[in-house]
């Protein structure tokens, strides 16, 4: 499908980033950096924020859903 709007393509650019494989590795790497071995509470302070990460860039693209055109499949009416 054509890029319609610049919304559009912020709504297909949000969901490329949470299912991206590159993403992943990179998170993976950050986490090498930001946890050392062993320590719990950065562990699971870690996997909270990427946890909170990812719900805000869902929220971006879920606000973006009545924007998109009509005819894409993710398309819905604003309420």
């Amino acid at each position: 499908m054509r890029a319609k709007t610049v919304t559009h393509v912020e709504y297909e650019v949000f969901n490329a980033i949470l299912d991206s494989d590159l993403i992943a590795e990179v998170v993976n790497e950050l986490k090498m950096g930001l946890v050392p071995e062993g320590d719990e509470v950065a562990r699971k302070r870690f996997e909270e924020g990427v946890k909170s990460a990812a719900k805000y860039i869902d929220n971006l693209a879920e606000r973006r859903k009545h924007r998109l055109p009509q005819e894409h499949t993710d398309f819905i009416n604003k309420e």
